[in-house]
């Protein structure tokens, strides 16, 4: 069974940036997209990033386009979010999560993935 643990997250001056690391063990990763969400203090889980199965492919909230990137390293079975210029409303809970089925592209629906990770909390002040 596969497990996520994501790491990297903390507290950043607004225009900082961090990367946030999503390591999985148990399992192979590289026939599965990964993506990542996000959960706030009285808000509903919501849509970051996600990288399709190959890597090649990925599709951001429209909150975060243009900052954010993720990127897949199937060899070292961890997916990466660089997050810059980072803003107040980015503090979060960011959660990784693996598809549901091999070969995806991507999905934003987070039905659509059924292992995640614990979570690592960004702060980012103002």
């Amino acid at each position: 069974q596969v497990q996520l643990e994501e790491s990297g997250g903390e507290w950043v001056q607004t225009g900082g940036s961090l990367r946030l690391s999503c390591a999985a063990s148990g399992r192979s990763i590289t026939q599965y997209a990964v993506a990542w969400f996000r959960q706030a203090p009285g808000k509903e889980r919501e849509f970051v990033t996600a990288i399709n199965w190959r890597g090649h492919t990925a599709n951001y909230a429209d909150s975060n386009e243009g900052r954010f990137t993720i990127s897949k390293d199937n060899e070292k079975n961890t997916v990466y979010l660089q997050m810059n210029n980072l803003k107040p409303d980015d503090t979060a809970v960011y959660y990784c999560a693996i598809a549901r089925w091999p070969h995806g592209v991507g999905d934003r629906r987070p039905s659509q993935y059924d292992t995640w990770g614990q979570g690592t909390q960004v702060t980012v002040s103002s």
